[in-house]
């Protein structure tokens, strides 16, 4: 049997975002009144990051990240920021809005491509290194929106045919984006970086589908070109530096876009894309059965996200050990984590407080120490 490393990704992961303490909430919006200049809202984003990264150490967590702190929404961090010819716009009549159990709805706006894009600077680079200069015990780690984000949200309508009459070369320059940024974050000395794709097991969702061949896209064609694009963009990292694949069907605000297992992607996910380990989204029956694993090659590592962060309700120790006990039925325990199933706080507005939050950490390590050891 080929060797999956755990080093990383660890037997106990998170996922990237945490919630948002309200002193940093506090001062966002007094930034935005222009009461506070930026470095005083840093300087806030500083304490409250030193003391998230002691609460990860300090629980066994042996990643640890900045929480996304200052970001708004986990694309802030590269896609809707880190490059140029991007701007955002209103949603398509839609389709992809968010949708809770109660059938509320919240409306999304769509990135437009209407210039060439380049990357726009190390957009992550200082805070990494605020980051890094943080952790005492644990790997830091940064995540990135994935690069099927732009297409999937706007469609080719919104990507200007003006400035790309051919999609690959829009593709191209996104993924040289990427590698500079990826670079840029090495050269700092970042040696983890996960890339949040929400867009490739939304595929497997009928409704998704049915709204994606409303504006002329046939989801298998999709799905080829979007492991295409990941795989530019792990093409690009620099030797040494780990890159993992988080997948999940939308997450905000308790909200979510899409329903459905991957039983209809699992081949091109996990047998023709170049990633190493994947996090994926287990924590409810709309993922579907562990069934689509069977894909998964020997060499290959999956994060089980069997926690939730939708809801603050603490799960059973013995509940998430029954879902990697189910798991392993399929790939071999060695090659399993566990995790939540999203970051805890996809944007500002999350669904616990921070008490419910470290119980929920706190009982992700409780349960990686009891299945796998220490």
């Amino acid at each position: 049997m080929a060797h999956a490393p755990h080093n990383p990704p660890f037997r106990a992961e998170l996922i990237g975002s945490l919630v948002r303490p309200q002193s940093v909430k506090d001062a966002r919006q007094r930034h935005l009144a222009g009461e506070i200049d930026g470095a005083a809202l840093r300087k806030i984003e500083d304490e409250e990051i030193r003391a998230v990264v002691k609460l990860q150490e300090r629980h066994g967590f042996r990643v640890a990240t900045d929480g996304e702190f200052r970001r708004h929404t986990y694309s802030d961090s590269f896609t809707t920021h880190g490059i140029t010819g991007l701007k955002e716009g209103p949603d398509l009549g839609g389709q992809f809005s968010y949708t809770d159990a109660k059938g509320d709805v919240i409306a999304q706006r769509v990135p437009q491509i209407v210039d060439k894009v380049r990357w726009a600077g190390p957009t992550n680079v200082d805070d990494f290194r605020f980051l890094n200069s943080c952790v005492t015990t644990a790997l830091p780690k940064v995540t990135l929106p994935g690069p099927a984000y732009v297409h999937y949200r706007s469609g080719r309508a919104n990507i200007s045919r003006d400035v790309y009459p051919n999609l690959d070369d829009f593709w191209s320059d996104l993924a040289a984006a990427y590698h500079a940024e990826m670079k840029a974050l090495f050269d700092a000395g970042c040696r983890y970086v996960q890339l949040d794709e929400t867009s490739i097991a939304k595929l497997g969702d009928p409704k998704i589908r049915e709204g994606l061949a409303a504006r002329g896209d046939r989801w298998e064609d999709l799905l080829e070109m979007y492991t295409d694009a990941v795989n530019a963009v792990v093409a690009g990292a620099p030797a040494g530096m780990a890159v993992g694949l988080h997948l999940c069907r939308g997450n905000k605000e308790g909200h979510w876009q899409a329903s459905g297992g991957y039983d209809d992607v699992a081949e091109k996910l996990f047998r023709k894309l170049t990633v190493r380990f994947y996090f994926l989204e287990y924590d409810s029956p709309r993922a579907g059965s562990f069934a689509p694993l069977k894909a998964l090659p020997e060499d290959k590592t999956v994060v089980v996200g069997a926690m939730t962060t939708k809801s603050a309700e603490l799960e059973r120790a013995d509940a998430l050990k029954a879902k990697v006990a189910e798991a392993a039925k399929v790939v071999d325990l060695d090659r399993l984590c566990i995790s939540p199933q999203c970051g805890f706080s996809s944007s500002v507005v999350g669904v616990m407080n921070a008490a419910q939050q470290e119980a929920k950490l706190a009982r992700l390590i409780e349960v990686a120490d009891d299945i796998w050891g220490n």
